[in-house]
């Protein structure tokens, strides 16, 4: 196999393997809002079951702030995310134009190897 070969595969797998990290991200990011989501209905159903708002009262539910701290941990944790899926992105698009420009190079050669010229020097193909 050719050193250029070599190059292409190892640089196409490292694409794919941007775009896989980016699609974990995504998926991650969007469980997490929704484990927020649904903490978020579960604290304010609390609420509403025990008619206390104000999470500075000193009866408010045990519940419902625990739930608000891992619904907070879980919004951080969210924002962590975006950062890392921001830069997973920015990678990807980089690796993806690295390999373009390597592709054409690739296709260039293919098509010149399939055009050979014939015995009086004319190109055939």
């Amino acid at each position: 196999m050719k050193p250029r070969d070599i190059s292409l595969r190892t640089k196409r797998f490292d694409v794919a393997e941007k775009a896989r990290k980016v699609a974990l991200l995504e998926t991650m990011i969007r469980d997490l809002e929704h484990m927020a989501a649904d903490l978020l209905r579960q604290i304010q159903a609390e609420e509403e079951r025990t008619g206390i708002r104000d999470s500075s009262h000193f009866a408010y539910s045990t519940f419902a702030k625990a739930a608000a701290q891992r619904r907070g941990n879980q919004i951080n944790s969210i924002n962590d995310l975006r950062t890392k899926l921001d830069i997973a992105r920015r990678e990807h698009e980089d690796a993806a134009l690295e390999l373009g420009k390597l592709e054409p190079v690739e296709s260039r050669d293919h098509e010149r190897h399939l055009r050979k010229p014939d015995r009086n020097g004319v190109m055939i193909g």
